[in-house]
């Protein structure tokens, strides 16, 4: 007997939509209750006469009856049918979450998923190179953040401010950046950025234009990448050698097309470690002036060097051709979310003023803090005492990856910076730990998210920094488990050998 069925679900239901039909059918259903169009008690049809009304499988709707009868929404009886449950359950926290699931109505531009690594309870991960915010005294940030409340307070600085950041941390990065870096700016040429990938993405929004060119290292940065993308610029992949990058390949491209940036890391290449030569880098300034392209200079982790002194940014002799983006995140804590950009008065305001369109300043508390870091010298601090650390950790990292995998990787130990960079002359080999790395609960960028278009390679970038050494013979351990039980026995043996050192 056919019951009466007035409601219409297909407004809500389209199989272009990324949930499961049966999922749609059930939070279309649960919505009916909710409004009250369908009472406890009431009668459904069957799934054969609402599989044929929405012009869906049976098992579909089979489905979805299951499911709203394990939630407590629906009841059955053997004999006659299916109906709305007298008792209706009742919505608690943890289960609205559930039925309250909406899908999208109406059109938008989903962004492909960021290649990023993070910590999770379950994996092992090794990160692209980021530093351990164990080493950093909570209780040294909880003061920093209390003495620029109470000086804030004092000011007025706690109030909207200029979108270019607290007045008071641009200062005492133009200090930091002359006396370390020797890069001479004041403070209106520094804009605070929520880290330096928000200010790589500003510095694509007022270089680019759809159709526009910006090149890349070969292997590099997929982040900074997808950045000059979502501005429509086509983005080109030029050499890279142990040089770092091919600047011949460069002025060929600029002769090619039009070319309105160029975007480096040059004193730690992402992700191959190396270090763009005095020659290259005064070369590429040339062509940089030749063809009035910009050079967006990503120094990520420049306080960072093991052996030597670094060379100087080309920011300290260029100033004109460069947008220098650094970042705080990377010498303290990687939560902070600080970067900043340092570039001529007229483009530091124009990257504030774009910045202010989508977020109308910083977190003026946060920017004060660190800014109290810097007068203090606690920043100063931290850094000589992780420099040591992450240089122990560096040695032996290198050495365990030589001990696990022996003649099946290539690597050279890095000159500064919290990463190796490690190839692998079988490709078989690099292909087996990938296919398996997740199930042996190791997480890490996949190696083909660092070749940028019109260019190929592929390597493991593996973050020692933020590992201990019991941390990191244990990650090695999990990850040569797809080589066999000799390699993985060696990985053991290091991280007990680890362990005793601890």
């Amino acid at each position: 007997m056919l019951r009466p069925w007035t409601f219409q679900l297909t407004e809500r239901i389209d199989a272009r939509r990324g949930a499961p039909l049966y999922l749609q059918i059930v939070h279309a259903l649960i919505h009916e209750i909710e409004r009250g169009r369908l009472v406890p008690g009431a009668p459904l049809p069957s799934s054969r006469e609402l599989a044929a009304s929405l012009g869906v499988n049976r098992k579909t709707i089979v489905l979805a009856y299951d499911d709203l009868v394990a939630q407590g929404w629906f009841s059955t009886d053997r004999t006659r049918g299916t109906f709305v449950s007298a008792q209706l359950p009742e919505t608690k926290p943890g289960k609205a979450a559930r039925t309250d699931m909406r899908c999208a109505e109406f059109d938008f531009r989903a962004p492909p998923e960021p290649r990023l690594v993070f910590a999770g309870q379950d994996r092992v991960v090794i990160d692209d190179g980021l530093p351990d915010p164990r080493l950093f005294s909570v209780e040294t940030l909880l003061h920093a953040h209390r003495e620029a409340g109470r000086r804030a307070a004092r000011s007025g600085g706690l109030g909207y401010g200029d979108p270019r950041g607290a007045l008071e941390l641009r200062r005492m990065i133009s200090e930091m950046l002359a006396t370390h870096r020797g890069i001479v700016v004041g403070e209106d040429e520094i804009c605070v950025t929520r880290g330096s990938q928000m200010g790589i993405f500003l510095a694509a929004r007022i270089l680019l234009s759809p159709g526009d060119a910006v090149l890349v290292e070969g292997l590099s940065y997929a982040s900074a990448r997808d950045a000059f993308a979502a501005a429509g610029a086509e983005v080109i992949g030029v050499g890279l050698d142990a040089e770092g990058l091919n600047v011949d390949d460069v002025e060929r491209e600029c002769a090619r097309r039009n070319v309105r940036a160029v975007y480096v890391t040059p004193h730690h290449q992402f992700p191959t470690t190396v270090s763009l030569t005095p020659e290259r880098r005064l070369k590429l300034l040339q062509i940089a002036a030749k063809h009035r392209f910009a050079i967006i200079e990503d120094d990520y982790d420049h306080e960072f060097h093991f052996e030597r002194q670094p060379l100087l940014p080309m920011a300290s002799y260029a100033p004109g051709r460069t947008i220098y983006v650094g970042s705080m995140s990377k010498l303290l804590l990687p939560g902070l979310r600080v970067g900043y950009i340092a570039a001529p008065q007229e483009v530091a305001r124009a990257i504030a003023n774009v910045a202010a369109t989508i977020d109308r300043q910083g977190n003026a508390l946060t920017e004060l803090a660190v800014a109290e870091l810097i007068r203090s010298g606690e920043l100063r601090r931290h850094v000589r005492k992780a420099r040591q650390i992450y240089a122990r950790r560096r040695d032996a990292f290198g050495a365990s990856l030589r001990r696990v995998f022996g003649a099946r990787v290539d690597y050279s130990v890095p000159d500064g910076g919290l990463a190796y960079w490690a190839t692998f002359p079988d490709a078989a080999t690099l292909d087996a730990l990938e296919a398996s790395a997740a199930d042996n609960g190791v997480r890490m960028l996949p190696s083909t998210s660092f070749a940028a278009p019109q260019q190929t390679g592929r390597g493991l970038r593996l973050g020692f920094g933020s590992l201990d050494e019991a941390e990191a013979a244990r990650a090695l351990s999990r990850l040569a488990g797809a080589l066999g039980e000799e390699s993985a026995g060696r990985a053991e043996l290091d991280e007990a050998a680890a362990r005793r050192h601890i």
